[in-house]
């Protein structure tokens, strides 16, 4: 008769455990289907504001192109190139540069660390480059002058770090389609 009822409880804690364990595994079979049903939808939500992060710093790197930003300092101030000075053309290149990182620095939470670094890199180069060419225009030499030098320049500098970054940043953004 004990035997019996050991037998007896037995197969109740085996049935009892067996329906446990199935239940558990509906449980986190569902929990996984949650999760990833989550993870879609916010995907669906953040692959347009990452689009248009990448979109918004290949602007920046666009427009801290020397051409670019040559062009744009003649649209802005069509006298510049005939009445400033070599350093007031760098101050304004350099404060392109400020302005568009800092305009855009809130877009690094949506690129990867390696595209964001390559993004900074590609500013300091640019800057680092501006007064390179500044140091060897001679003092006297006009505005037109340094902005030939600065553009001949980097014209002839083959892959440059904007370049560089702009290719990555485009690696990157396809991944996202």
């Amino acid at each position: 008769m004990t035997t019996t009822i050991l037998l007896i409880i037995l197969t109740i804690a085996v049935m009892i455990f067996g329906f446990w364990l199935i239940q558990y595994s509906g449980f986190r079979n569902e929990e996984k289907k949650r999760l990833f049903e989550l993870k879609r939808d916010s995907q669906k939500a953040i692959s347009p504001i990452r689009l248009r992060a990448y979109e918004r710093l290949t602007l920046l790197l666009e427009r801290t192109k020397p051409e670019n930003m040559i062009v744009e300092l003649q649209r802005v101030h069509p006298e510049a190139l005939a009445t400033w000075t070599i350093a007031q053309v760098q101050q304004y290149l350099l404060q392109t540069i400020r302005a568009e990182f800092d305009h855009n620095q809130s877009q690094q939470v949506y690129v990867s660390d390696e595209v964001w670094d390559m993004i900074i890199n590609a500013r300091d180069q640019m800057g680092a480059f501006i007064i390179s060419i500044a140091a060897q225009v001679p003092a006297e030499a006009t505005a037109q002058t340094y902005v030939t030098a600065l553009l001949t320049a980097y014209t002839s500098n083959g892959t440059t770090p904007t370049d560089k970054a702009l290719e990555e940043l485009k690696h990157e953004a396809k991944e996202l389609m």
